[in-house]
């Protein structure tokens, strides 16, 4: 597994050096970090955007700074929502709850063949269906 996708709360886990990140997920991130492909879908910076700005998120500096500073990371990558990826989030095979941002996260790693790393059951049950490569995030 090298190509990975972090959803955006195992984002803000891992900068946040948070401890609920399991030894597994952390080894595939730091493999992939090592090849250069971690990935973020273009949405996870809105996404943490409207957590700080709904007061349920808070970053020790302005959103924007962290963010830059987030995406700046050597190893990171920003995958830009394409257009394929914003129509194949519309039709994804399955079912998957109608959250836009997670539905384009799954369109992006579906995109790239990468394993998604999430803590969220809907998504990790996707991928149990056989929809997504997923890694579960928690220990």
């Amino acid at each position: 597994m090298s190509l990975v996708l972090l959803d955006t709360h195992v984002w803000v886990w891992l900068l946040n050096g948070d401890q609920k990140l399991s030894t597994k997920a952390l080894k595939a991130i730091e493999c992939s970090l090592a090849e250069k492909a971690v990935l973020l879908s273009a949405i996870s910076p809105w996404e943490v955007a409207m957590l700080v700005s709904k007061d349920r998120l808070t970053l020790d500096r302005d959103v924007s700074e962290w963010v830059q500073a987030a995406v700046s990371i050597p190893g990171i990558r920003v995958e830009p929502l394409s257009p394929k990826i914003a129509v194949a989030s519309t039709r994804l095979p399955g079912e998957l709850y109608s959250d836009p941002a997670d539905c384009m996260i799954a369109a992006t790693a579906r995109h790239l063949g990468a394993t998604l790393v999430t803590e969220d059951q809907k998504l990790l049950d996707y991928g149990l269906a056989g929809h997504l490569k997923v890694l579960k995030a928690s220990r």
